[in-house]
């Protein structure tokens, strides 16, 4: 046979193209019912329609298709669609900016061979959809491979997907999930409310923003103006000592009800969107208030204005209120300040101002003293407002002072409230009083898809779906203690996530693609409402598909019955036009398909979709209807993060096909790490896979041409490792652990064939049977690769149907395994006594344990519970033990105690397979003679005539016998 080796380039493009074709001209894989058989429904979450996507994409896919198609393997009828969601303004950004003929945007379509017709079309919102929802199906699911019912396909704002998500609002309200009341959200100032999340579905930056509820409180100057500095903590009022004004910031004059407000300009077109009759009626210099003084609301103190460069024009009003005491910023600002001699002189601000402004204990704060930002400062050494070490000082401050703080007796009627009830009642009365008014803003900056800002915006009679109900939440919370959710963090953690979920907004008025609102056709349902049922949907697209029923026909009794039971199959089929027969299989296809069995998708759907998807189930269907698993896919990452398909600088999907082959990706993504962790794209570890697959294919290619041989003992232990391997790979599958599998299959096997050559096997057909076994293995993530293998073993189409069975684990294969891992494991301590040694053997002497230490062995294995027992393990030995063994006893019971009770039950197994050592490794001594080149004498340890001139015997284990080198 030639080298494990050896080289013979394979055409991946041929073969990826040539079986595909195969497999989808002979249809195997489109899915029907088939009563009696088990069925296994998996999808992955569908991608956003808002450009090419990248190499990072198809970790979480390809790992669905292997996962799928093992199960095509097991003896499952499979069902794996796919779709797109073109929900909101992705493609309408993206149209925008073709129509404005963006470089980057154009640079990106030509170098994916767009010409200037295709260029024109896409400056259409819908051409977009239509044009990527072909790329996505052609290039990326059909190039890999992918075992998807083509026939299935759907996209969001398709007319009769759009008709399912009208009747899934129609029910969430019949079930009283649906609910209106006024709202601040945030929205594009073009195209109306987003949802800001992880998943970055309507937002192009920000996705980790949060909406801040702000005490906007109002700071009246000498001519009736009022200074609005906006503040999450009222509650230091009390301890208020001065007010920054920027005076590099243009300011404006804000018209607000009857009311004249100072704000920055940005601030000003945050209040238009939240009140009402908010005007800019004159520009306001900052400068000239400097040096001033204002009347803090509540307390009515009297406070100079001073200047700082803390007032940021987009964050909140632009204006800052300063309580040194428990601000570490507003401390270093006044000292800093202080020491400033140039400004002080500039705006006319005198040691007595500076003197007015000293901080006011109001909080009395664990582990701190009086005035915890100066304190805090101090012992941190921060005297620059540039110190990075700023935030942290605010964190740790602010933390435990709002936490378990106790208002002290600076703050009149709220002395000894706690700090945050403290902060709820301040705001209230304020608020009542008119002396504040709420406001809100963003964490952080967000933009649009479309590049305009988000900012927060009054919503007066929003629709939200009510995931705070308490039954519902309750139910749902109990239905996800029984489902698969892996990793095993997220199925403890989702308890959290639903029991912290409230009112979520599901439909945006402006300018979206998407469904409009069945009860008010001004709103388009929004992204994740409309992503959260829609698995359902994949089951009844066929019948849309092939024109067995039109979308005006998909009506409230056709869903209805379908898919709740509701109603008999004529009265639907007079209400709806759709003929019985069709009804009926409809109605039958959801039966069968039904539950869901695996949804996966990004983390960044762990707090986002996959809640909702389970709480949406439970809130419409039948319980024997809702989801039984979900696993969580961590990211492919380059430098600097997630990439993202929006923001450009991602490898093209079909460039790394062509450089790699799609196999050698399909292996990386099983293999490179566990899917709970971010992996980064590497093109070097990519190609590493694509070596290895060759190297498979030249072995498998020289195995096949290889000489028959006699059959020999080795021949028992390769069929026994067949079995193993397909126990294995069952156990791994079993909790969906791709990269075990993955390493076994292209790393472990390869290693039991080369052992098998070492040990002299050469039968044509033991080998055969082993090769069609690790082909099938080797099937669900590169089935190209495998398909090809199985032609060249002569088996018949296809190795992705054929069926992989059950492992026939015996007590004589476990038998030939142990005889075998003795030899190995044995092997590889010589070798490394001789690699520290440096010694040029001439003899080795092997020595295997006495009887009395495979007597414990054996007793502590077949010991039950009471296997670890090391009292027991002495008492039953002691007797029957020779006198120079019994001082050794105890140690070895207590070591041998421990090792039994560390064992999984596959160990414990596999350890009860008790070889006779003696026999095996004389039978082998031929062999090893020849590995090591040496002499090899075998013995026992209870043998008086042993050649052991360094007592070494006394360290005989069972499967570990004593060596001792010459």
């Amino acid at each position: 046979m030639s080298s494990w080796l050896s080289s013979m380039a394979l055409d991946f493009p041929q073969i990826e193209a040539k079986w595909q074709d195969a497999w989808y001209s002979a249809r195997v894989n489109e899915s029907e019912p088939e009563q009696g058989k088990p069925k296994f429904f998996m999808i992955f979450a569908y991608p956003g329609v808002t450009g090419y996507l990248h190499v990072g994409h198809m970790r979480g896919y390809t790992v669905s298709d292997a996962i799928v198609r093992y199960k095509l393997m097991t003896g499952y009828n499979v069902l794996f669609p796919v779709g797109t969601h073109a929900t909101g303004n992705g493609a309408i950004s993206f149209a925008r900016r073709v129509e404005r003929r963006d470089p980057a945007t154009v640079d990106i379509l030509t170098s994916n061979g767009c010409s200037e017709e295709t260029l024109s079309r896409l400056e259409d919102p819908l051409e977009v959809v239509r044009f990527f929802n072909g790329i996505y199906l052609n290039d990326y699911w059909k190039r890999f491979g992918f075992f998807s019912d083509w026939r299935r396909f759907t996209s969001t704002i398709n007319p009769d997907y759009m008709r399912f998500i009208e009747w899934q609002m129609l029910k969430l309200r019949a079930e009283g999930l649906l609910i209106q009341k006024p709202y601040y959200a945030a929205a594009c100032v073009e195209h109306g409310p987003v949802a800001i999340d992880a998943s970055e579905t309507d937002i192009s930056k920000g996705g980790s923003a949060e909406v801040l509820e702000y005490s906007l409180l109002k700071f009246e100057l000498e001519d009736g103006r009022k200074l609005a500095a906006a503040t999450l903590r009222p509650e230091t009022v009390f301890g208020l000592t001065n007010f920054w004004v920027n005076p590099e910031v243009e300011y404006v004059d804000a018209r607000v009800g009857d009311e004249t407000w100072v704000v920055s300009r940005q601030a000003a077109e945050k209040l238009a969107l939240q009140m009402d009759d908010v005007e800019v009626v004159d520009s306001a210099d900052g400068g000239s208030l400097i040096g001033k003084s204002c009347k803090a609301p509540y307390t009515e103190k009297t406070i100079r204005i001073f200047p700082s460069a803390l007032c940021d024009p987009d964050v909140g009003t632009g204006l800052v209120m300063s309580v040194p005491s428990d601000a570490p910023v507003d401390w270093v600002g006044l000292v800093e300040l202080r020491g400033d001699s140039l400004v002080r002189k500039e705006y006319g601000i005198t040691d007595a101002m500076l003197n007015e402004a000293a901080p006011v204990a109001i909080i009395d704060t664990p582990g701190y003293g009086p005035l915890p930002a100066v304190e805090v400062t101090e012992r941190m050494g921060i005297s620059s407002l540039d110190d990075p070490r700023l935030d942290e000082a605010t964190r740790e401050v602010y933390k435990t002072g709002f936490h378990k703080g106790v208002m002290n007796s600076s703050s009149g009627d709220f002395a000894g409230w706690h700090v945050e009830r403290a902060k709820d009642a301040v705001r209230e009365q304020m608020i009542e009083s008119g002396a504040a008014a709420m406001f809100y803003d963003l964490s952080e900056e967000v933009l649009c898809r479309c590049g305009n800002k988000v900012l927060v915006k009054k919503i007066p009679d929003q629709w939200f779906i009510d995931y705070g109900n308490a039954a519902l939440k309750e139910s749902s919370k109990e239905h996800a203690l029984t489902m698969k959710i892996l990793p095993k963090e997220y199925h403890d953690n989702i308890q959290n996530v639903l029991e912290w979920y409230r009112e979520r907004a599901c439909v945006r008025l402006g300018n979206w693609l998407g469904t409009p609102f069945p009860l008010d056709d001004r709103w388009i349902v929004e992204a994740i409402a409309d992503s959260t049922l829609y698995p359902i949907y994949y089951v009844l697209a066929k019948y849309a598909n092939e024109g067995l029923m039109r979308p005006e026909e998909m009506n409230e009794p056709f869903f209805d019955y379908v898919l709740l039971g509701r109603g008999d199959v004529q009265t639907v089929a007079c209400a709806t036009g759709i003929d019985t027969k069709v009804l009926s299989a409809a109605r039958a296809e959801f039966e069968y398909w039904y539950p869901l069995d695996i949804n996966l998708g990004g983390k960044e759907h762990m707090t986002v979709h996959f809640p909702v998807f389970l709480m949406n189930h439970v809130g419409i269907l039948r319980q024997e209807h809702w989801p039984m698993g979900i696993i969580v896919n961590w990211y492919i990452t380059a430098t600097g993060g997630k990439i993202s398909k929006s923001k450009g600088g991602a490898q093209p999907i079909p460039d790394a096909a062509e450089r790699f082959g799609v196999d050698a990706m399909r292996l990386f993504y099983a293999h490179i790490a566990s899917l709970y962790v971010d992996v980064a794209w590497e093109d070097e570890k990519v190609q590493s896979y694509r070596d290895r697959i060759e190297r498979i294919w030249n072995f498998v290619v020289d195995s096949i041409e290889m000489n028959d041989g006699p059959a020999s003992d080795v021949d028992a232990w390769l069929r026994a490792r067949v079995e193993s391997w397909i126990a294995e790979a069952h156990a791994y599958m079993e909790q969906y652990d791709l990269r075990s599998y993955a390493n076994n299959v292209y790393f472990e096997i390869s290693q039991d064939f080369k052992w098998y050559l070492r040990r002299g096997g050469a039968s044509k057909e033991v080998v055969g049977e082993a090769l069609r076994t690790w082909t099938q293995l080797m099937a669900p993530i590169t089935p190209h690769l495998a398909e090809e293998i199985w032609e060249r073993l002569g088996m018949p189409r296809f190795v992705s149907n054929s069926q992989l069975r059950s492992a026939r684990r015996t007590e004589s294969t476990e038998l030939e395994e142990a005889k075998e891992r003795l030899l190995s494991s044995l092997i590889t301590d010589i070798s490394e006594i001789l690699r520290v040694t440096s010694i040029k053997p001439s003899k080795v002497v092997l020595m295997t344990a006495p009887r009395w230490k495979n007597d414990v062995l054996d007793n502590a294995l077949s010991g039950g519970e009471e296997g670890a027992d090391v009292g027991r393990l002495v008492k039953e030995a002691m007797p029957s033990l020779p006198q120079d063994a019994r001082k050794e006893l105890p140690a070895f019971a207590k070591a041998v105690a421990s090792e039994v009770g560390r064992m999984s039950p596959d160990e414990r197994r596999r350890a009860s397979a008790r070889v006779d050592e003696l026999t095996v490794l004389r039978v082998a001594k031929e062999f090893l003679e020849d590995y090591f080149r040496c002499e090899v004498l075998v013995f026992s340890a209870d043998d008086t005539a042993k050649l052991d001139p360094e007592n070494r015997a006394r360290q005989a284990r069972p499967g570990r016998p004593a060596i001792h080198v010459e």
